[in-house]
């Protein structure tokens, strides 16, 4: 566990660093990265020893709760912010907040320019799905010795402006595995293979929570049909509720309570000599 300040300026503790993972990227250590929505999520990371958490950067409070001392990499989606400043600004608040890096899908410009504040940047290549109508729609990358190059090209780029680690997504495992090693960038393998750094999976499909997971994926548990069993019960819980008090089944006299011995009796005497105030 590493001391640290946060980019707010609060101390923490860090089960790993920028510095401990590249120092892992030249050791061979292959490490493991997560989504998260939420507290419980990342909490169960944390505790079952998930190196790395990636978040949308408006769930960071409640996945930091959880998940105190965990690496999270906070993410901009394509379309959340528009303005190069509404990135960095977004990217600053998070950081300061305690973020540890910053992805981002855009162009190089906004790589630079959130990089040039000291913050440990995350870039994308191979399969970007916001921009397959740009490269032929959902596909493989870097299935030719040609396209395993130009990636090489885009880790390059990554290089220049400045990030620290590139996401990448449903690349040729060979591609991956012969590149890797040309590149500074600690690299995130999503459906590419053992070759990247960080082997990257979303929580759905580990715990197979998808109808219809991508081929990469793989599930270690059936969440899916728990939870479908879990609304499947709430609907007849539902239903049997409703159904019983328009039959007046429910509440019966084993879910009330009763007046004493002889008070009912009482009580109706005295309703029977009430009188209103006002009438």
């Amino acid at each position: 566990m590493k001391n640290i300040y946060t980019y707010g300026g609060q101390p923490a503790r860090r089960n790993l660093t920028i510095d401990c993972l590249r120092r892992n990227k030249v050791a061979g250590v292959k490490m493991t990265q997560v989504s998260a929505i939420n507290g419980d999520e990342a909490r169960a990371c944390e505790e079952m020893g998930i190196d790395m958490i990636t978040i949308s950067d408006l769930d960071y409070d409640a996945v930091r709760a959880g998940a105190p001392h965990t690496f999270i990499t906070s993410s901009q989606t394509m379309c959340q912010y528009f303005e190069p400043q509404e990135c960095l600004t977004a990217a600053m608040k998070a950081a300061e907040k305690g973020a540890d890096a910053i992805f981002t899908p855009r162009g190089m410009g906004i790589v630079e320019l959130i990089a040039n504040e000291g913050l440990a940047v995350q870039g994308h290549v191979g399969l970007v799905p916001r921009k397959s109508t740009l490269t032929g729609g959902l596909k493989t990358f870097g299935k030719t010795a040609e396209e395993a190059m130009k990636l090489l090209d885009w880790m390059r780029r990554y290089e220049d402006a400045g990030a620290a680690a590139v996401e990448v997504e449903c690349v040729a495992v060979e591609a991956l595995q012969a590149i890797n090693h040309k590149t500074s960038l600690l690299t995130h393998s999503i459906g590419a293979g053992s070759g990247g750094d960080i082997i990257f999976s979303f929580m759905e499909d580990i715990c197979g929570d998808v109808e219809n997971p991508p081929r990469h994926a793989k599930a270690w548990g059936d969440v899916r049909s728990i939870r479908k069993q879990l609304t499947a019960e709430r609907d007849k819980s539902l239903t049997g509720f409703r159904t019983d008090v328009q039959s007046g089944a429910f509440p019966d006299a084993e879910h009330t309570v009763g007046m004493l011995p002889g008070e009912q009796e009482k009580l109706h005497e005295a309703l029977a000599k009430w009188q209103p105030l006002h009438q």
